[in-house]
């Protein structure tokens, strides 16, 4: 199962993984040693996050609001939904 990066903003990393079309609409995160996967419906949510500080977690989620469409279309997009 190999990560297609959708969008690298302000350093963090945004991609998908291609067997996880079964789920909700949702994206990964990576920065430096931290992951975390966001469900995007119906408001940006935390589902884990491993290595990321609070503030870093706050940053991502203001940045999957503000990126929200732009992200939800290529979710759309890569699964042909």
């Amino acid at each position: 199962m190999s990560p297609r990066a959708i969008q690298d903003i302000e350093g963090f990393k945004f991609y998908f993984f291609s067997l996880e079309n079964n789920e909700p609409p949702h994206v990964h995160v990576k920065k430096g040693e931290g992951s975390a996967k966001w469900w995007l419906l119906p408001e940006p949510e935390l589902v884990y996050s491993i290595g990321f500080k609070a503030g870093d977690e706050r940053k991502i989620n203001a940045l999957i609001k503000k990126h929200g469409n732009e992200i939800l279309q290529a979710w759309h997009n890569h699964f042909n939904r």
